[in-house]
């Protein structure tokens, strides 16, 4: 495994080994010295085309505790900005002798592009509204360090799905594990042609989140994007957060067990009440913590010696 450009490209027992090593990884999180030798002498480059303070810190903080030199870069730092090319750009970034490049794009199929480009690892760390799959990774594996195995477990992802890359590296992760999945949001804001994915895939979709919620094991929720919105979506933010919100009195709808999650950032009294985003049954923070051993995975997985032959 040279890139990880979409979950896609991963088997079931690819996304568990990764996840397996995250909890090792994870361990490290908890030393008071966090330093591993794995990746002494390797070259990660964090090209960031787009704003992030998770994915960027994270991925930053995952290859500085394995020893790798790591640099950031952002569009506007780079000769982009002054009308060079972004192929010319990555070629010559590559030409130095880079192990890795991290790359969020405002354009889906970026990071595919660029690994055709270069020589080196290409992580796609969101590509437009295509794919997170780092992200979706990290969600499995929190979602399953409280739920245990995810096969068969029900989860409902809701919000923005139109604009949502979360939801594509999400979806296709959770139903390679075997997770049931439902997708709620407003006619609007449901992705066109869903219906025929659904057929495809094998997730079932609602309108209706009231109805789903005492059936869920996990909720999903995603932000609003209004940066991608031109308007007309759904007629006010109140009105969302009447019909899609995650409020308190939804929240005691779901079965006790049953936890929830946010990619962040989140809009909290938007997708998300501030009763839910703090509740107990939250793993907000946990997605966090989760997200530094994850990434620690899968730099291991594609730059060490066995990640190479996996």
């Amino acid at each position: 495994m040279k890139h990880l450009l979409s979950i896609a490209d991963l088997s079931r027992d690819e996304i568990g080994e990764i996840m397996d090593t995250a909890i090792s990884m994870h361990d490290v999180q908890r030393r008071q010295v966090k330093k591993l030798p794995t990746l002494r002498g390797r070259t990660i480059i964090n090209f960031f085309f787009e704003d992030s303070t998770r994915t960027r810190s994270s991925f930053e903080i995952a290859g500085k505790w394995m020893s790798a030199d790591t640099i950031n870069l952002t569009g506007k730092g780079t000769s982009v900005s002054k009308g060079e090319s972004l192929r010319d750009t990555v070629k010559t970034v590559d030409a130095m002798g880079v192990d890795m490049m991290i790359v969020r794009h405002m354009a889906s199929g970026a990071p595919a592009q660029i690994a055709q480009w270069t020589n080196c690892s290409i992580v796609n760390a969101g590509d437009g509204m295509h794919e997170h799959p780092s992200q979706a990774l990290l969600d499995a594996y929190t979602l399953r360090s409280k739920l245990g195995d995810l096969d068969g477990k029900h989860i409902a992802i809701v919000g923005d799905l139109t604009h949502s890359r979360v939801l594509r590296s999400n979806l296709l992760c959770l139903r390679a594990l075997g997770a049931n999945v439902t997708l709620v949001a407003p006619p609007t804001l449901m992705p066109s042609g869903i219906g025929s994915w659904a057929a495809t895939d094998s997730f079932e979709v609602s309108y209706d989140l009231d109805a789903v919620l005492p059936h869920v094991d996990a909720v999903m929720m995603l932000r609003v994007q209004r940066e991608r919105m031109s308007g007309g979506y759904f007629p006010t933010a109140r009105e969302y957060a009447v019909r899609y919100g995650l409020t308190a009195r939804r929240l005691a709808l779901m079965p006790r067990h049953a936890v929830i999650t946010h990619p962040g950032p989140m809009n909290r009294g938007l997708e998300i009440s501030a009763d839910a985003a703090d509740d107990a049954q939250s793993l907000v923070l946990d997605q966090v913590s989760a997200g530094v051993a994850v990434r620690m995975s899968i730099l291991f997985h594609l730059l060490s010696g066995e990640g190479s032959s996996a």
